[in-house]
């Protein structure tokens, strides 16, 4: 095995003038002695696209690419296809590389798409031959049969992007990098795209993929480069760095899902017994930074009694931002009950194996009840907020979404019912 793909401590400087555009005569005016009477070093603003970014892909790896707008994923992209160059640093690439870095990306605008195909092929170092030997399989893919022999420049962003995609993905590469540009198509074509791109990763072709759609980097890249502000924040396995990358959005308190619920000033009840504590954690028992559709959790609801409580009943139902309550859950719900609590303080886990509600903003209300249902020892209202992210749990690409309804359900679909078509042509 070798490293088809190594970026060694590459940079990007790009130097920004200080002087706005001058939009009047007088603006242009003193802009000029500016620059005539002071330093040009000092008109120009020095931008670090880029610092000191190094990785290494070994061949047939497929790895994403994550991070804010602005942060420098595509500028990754356009040194390695060598679109621009590092100001520092160096590259190696082993093998024929194709991009696809943003919509229509090498093609000549006056060409048709025929033409185009072709011309993507010879850059590519393809005999003419070997072009023709693909060009129906590039055309069927795209889904532009009926255009290939018009001009390139007439073409909608979704045609230009499905034809680039087709020709980047069927041409004979070794490598291809993939910036965002899933998004312009429909539905059917990102799926037949997301197929494409599967097959890639498992006939060894060396992939990277930019993009700001999580689940699709998580169903695709085993690895992940999380860049921020032009350097590597985090590399390593998919889940792990896009958990990290979407808890920066928490702020401290929030990120730990941590509640101390001591002072809370909106309780009722006798106080006997009361919820003193919550927290979320994992399985293993550690505090959750993240919580997404479809997580095991544990929840751990501390507590302090006052006195000697018998058959003492433990609620908190979730609710959505909008008041529609989700679900309910109870020991005695569950059937599982326990006698009596001592004074003191102590803790309940509940063990949630799937937390099967969309990625939203939901709340909690929490209670305590005896023998006697009606009769409250305490009873906690919207104190706990819960921000459930978005998650893979299908292992489609496609993400659970809140418009999908308030739960998912785990279903499998089986299609040996399915009348064959014998006899049929699939077009």
């Amino acid at each position: 095995m070798y490293n088809s793909v190594v970026a060694d401590n590459i940079s990007k400087i790009y130097s920004i003038s200080k002087f706005q555009r001058e939009t009047q005569f007088r603006e242009a005016i003193v802009n000029f002695a500016k620059r005539k009477f002071f330093n040009n070093k000092d008109n120009k603003e020095e931008i670090w696209a880029l610092k000191n970014v190094s990785f290494s892909l070994e061949n047939g790896e497929t790895i994403g690419i994550i991070g804010n707008n602005g942060a420098g994923k595509s500028t990754i992209l356009k040194i390695l296809s060598k679109i621009t160059y590092p100001t520092t640093g160096q590259i190696k690439i082993k093998g024929r590389v194709a991009s696809l870095l943003e919509v229509g990306t090498g093609f000549h605008e006056e060409l048709t798409g025929r033409e185009n195909v072709y011309l993507n092929g010879s850059i590519l170092g393809m005999k003419r031959k070997e072009v023709k030997a693909k060009l129906d399989a590039i055309v069927n893919f795209a889904e532009v049969e009926k255009f290939l022999d018009t001009p390139i420049k007439r073409y909608s962003s979704g045609m230009r992007m499905r034809l680039g995609f087709s020709v980047a993905a069927h041409l004979d590469t070794d490598i291809l990098f993939i910036d965002e540009v899933l998004s312009v198509g429909d539905a059917a074509f990102q799926k037949k795209c997301l197929g494409t791109m599967g097959e890639m990763r498992s006939g060894g072709k060396t992939v990277i993929f930019v993009s700001h759609n999580m689940p699709t980097v998580e169903n695709l890249c085993p690895r992940v480069l999380w860049v921020d502000k032009g350097e590597i924040k985090k590399d390593g396995s998919a889940i792990e760095v896009i958990e990290a990358y979407l808890s920066q959005y928490e702020s401290p308190t929030e990120q730990a899902f941590k509640y101390d619920l001591k002072n809370v000033f909106d309780r009722h009840g006798t106080g006997t017994i009361q919820y003193t504590g919550l927290e979320f954690l994992d399985m293993n028992g550690n505090l959750k930074t993240l919580i997404r559709s479809g997580d095991s959790i544990k929840m751990r609801l501390y507590y302090e009694a006052n006195d000697l409580i018998l058959n003492p009943k433990f609620f908190f139902e979730i609710y959505t931002d909008k008041g529609a309550k989700i679900a309910t859950f109870g020991n005695a719900i569950s059937g599982h009950y326990i006698s009596k609590v001592y004074p003191g303080t102590g803790y309940v886990d509940v063990d949630i194996e799937v937390l099967n509600i969309m990625p939203d903003r939901y709340f909690m209300n929490l209670w305590i009840v005896g023998d006697r249902e009606k009769l409250f020892f305490d009873r906690v209202l919207k104190s706990v907020r819960i921000d459930v992210e978005y998650s893979n749990f299908f292992k489609s690409g496609r993400g659970i979404h809140k418009d999908l309804g308030y739960v998912f359900i785990a279903s499998r679909w089986n299609f040996d019912g399915v009348t064959t078509g014998e006899g049929y042509i699939d077009q």
